[in-house]
């Protein structure tokens, strides 16, 4: 059986459409949801699934193995970041060598890096006048948004649309292809 963790800052619509796609399938298992954020909603999502959580501060992120002691504690195998903000430790980097997974709500090497996350992603192709944008999953490194691309997805732009907008046609790609890309991974 494969373990997954996978790490969340926010509300966590793409944990529970993973953990929803993998429910169904016996191999894997989502051994639990991690986050920095204790008023995360992707902590309640989890409660909802059943799927035990831990909230950490950014020190003991960064400073101890806490996290580390967690996930082998829960054996896991592979970690998915999905609406995580913070850059992995090197702690975690060398305990899974590429076996962490990260989605980027951009066509990569666009509109990646530290600070352009969400909203903030959107409203940088809109006020480029891009007319696509995307999605990218890439295996995590110790940069933001610089380790190897696994896949893209495209969505077009048209010269109307709003940052909201663009933000759900990416989610629209998020949900369809990040669990079977991770499956394709595993």
């Amino acid at each position: 059986m494969k373990r997954l963790a996978i790490f969340a800052s926010g509300s966590g619509s793409n944990a529970e459409n993973i953990a929803r796609y993998f429910s169904k399938k016996p191999e894997f298992e989502i051994s639990a949801i991690l986050s920095n954020n204790a008023n995360a909603y992707v902590l309640s999502r989890a409660s909802n699934l059943n799927i035990p959580t831990l909230v950490f501060s950014r020190s003991e992120f960064n400073e101890t193995d806490k996290i580390l002691d967690f996930l082998t504690e829960k054996k896991v195998d592979f970690i998915v970041l999905a609406g995580f903000l913070l850059l992995l430790p090197i702690n975690l980097l060398r305990k899974y060598p590429n076996s962490i997974v990260n989605i980027h709500p951009a066509l990569l090497p666009k509109y990646g890096g530290k600070g352009m996350y969400g909203m903030k992603v959107h409203q940088a192709v809109l006020e480029n006048k891009e007319t696509e944008s995307g999605i990218t999953i890439h295996m995590v490194n110790e940069k933001y948004d610089e380790g190897k691309i696994v896949f893209q997805a495209t969505c077009s732009v048209s010269p109307d649309d709003s940052a909201e907008d663009i933000a759900e046609k990416i989610h629209q790609l998020e949900h369809k292809f990040f669990p079977k890309i991770i499956e394709q991974l595993l």
